[in-house]
């Protein structure tokens, strides 16, 4: 396969001109594209429906230039942009070779899969981890990456709880992990975050219980990525890596920030290949749930009128975006079982230059 990546700005949820323009220019073939990786100037909560929103005018505005093979598109919409973070598109291409690249060098590849839908009792808990394990191995083999160690972020977006959800669940007898609608937003990226780290081998699936899921914090993956919406009731998945079987220009390394102010963890990653042009960033950013941050106290877990993962995406969003010079990049928030407690993965995709 050839995989490849273009960043596409946007002037509200429902702005997609500057996307006609690049499929107009030649930039992307609509039916080359598998995923539409994106961020969306909502509050990033329950109740933002920019996410929503954005879905239904990406699904429209490609039903209309390739008709029912749109619904095979993946539309992943992580909301809120706070500080100086862009709203845009990251506008993901796959295009297959009829046979296996010669000359052994790694390239960008792209796995996409959907788990099944979650019943509303099931999200947040093992269930949902065995479910995303499943499809993270299958999107890791169809992206033909053979080494675990080549997978370099894996996208999920994730269901979580509304009212609705929960008494239909109430009326059937069943319970569910939390009647807190925000809370179970942590639980489904937490859940999909573990599921990741055992289909990579990250952590031992056998001393995994589901008391552990938000709990355990030394359990988790240096490469997930996962954000909760109401939009959707399944797990979407995007698997990000490097393959033989791939070529093309583009290829994806990863660090983990060890903290929201780590800028380091990417300007490594921007050390180690300077050779190659940036072509965009992908991260998580979490508020340290023990209230520190390099020994000094932080108030983001307490603040009553804005919730701490808004918090943390500005922080960690105006960062990195001074480490890249480009405010345009992925900074997605709640990173519960994404890196080590309070940082979370960053991942960088490059483009080699020309000669």
């Amino acid at each position: 396969m050839k995989c490849s990546i273009v960043r596409i700005p946007t002037r509200s949820p429902s702005d997609v001109s500057a996307l006609g323009e690049a499929i107009r220019d030649g930039s992307i073939e609509p039916r080359d594209v598998v995923a539409v990786l994106g961020k969306t100037e909502g509050n990033g909560c329950v109740n933002d429906f920019t996410r929503g929103y954005a879905v239904q005018t990406l699904q429209r505005f490609f039903e209309g230039r390739i008709g029912d093979a749109a619904s095979r598109i993946s539309y992943v919409m992580s909301g809120g942009t706070e500080g100086v973070l862009s709203p845009h598109l990251t506008v993901i291409s796959r295009t297959p070779n009829a046979k296996k690249p010669s000359g052994g060098t790694k390239s960008l590849a792209i796995g996409v899969r959907r788990t099944r839908d979650f019943r509303p009792e099931e999200i947040g808990r093992m269930a949902q981890v065995g479910a995303v394990a499943e499809a993270v191995r299958a999107a890791v083999a169809e992206a033909g990456i053979e080494d675990a160690a080549d997978v370099h972020f894996v996208q999920i977006k994730c269901p979580l709880l509304t009212t609705d959800a929960i008494r239909e669940a109430s009326a059937r007898g069943e319970a569910v992990v939390t009647e807190d609608t925000y809370k179970s937003m942590g639980y489904s990226r937490g859940a999909s975050a573990l599921g990741t780290a055992l289909a990579l081998g990250e952590i031992d699936g056998a001393a995994l219980v589901e008391a552990d899921i938000c709990q355990a914090w030394e359990k988790y993956s240096e490469v997930a990525s996962t954000s909760a919406g109401s939009e959707l009731i399944c797990c979407e998945v995007i698997v990000f890596g490097n393959s033989a079987n791939a070529e093309g220009p583009f290829f994806i390394d990863h660090g983990v920030m060890k903290d929201a102010v780590d800028g380091d963890a990417l300007r490594r990653l921007l050390d180690a290949h300077p050779e190659a042009e940036l072509a965009q960033v992908l991260a998580k950013a979490e508020a340290d749930p023990s209230g520190f941050v390099r020994d000094r106290r932080h108030t983001m877990l307490n603040d009553s009128d804005i919730n701490h993962t808004r918090h943390a995406r500005a922080v960690v969003g105006g960062v990195l975006a001074y480490v890249s010079g480009d405010p345009m990049i992925y900074v997605s928030g709640g990173a519960e079982h994404q890196g080590p407690a309070g940082g979370g993965p960053v991942a960088a995709v490059f483009r080699r230059k020309q000669p």
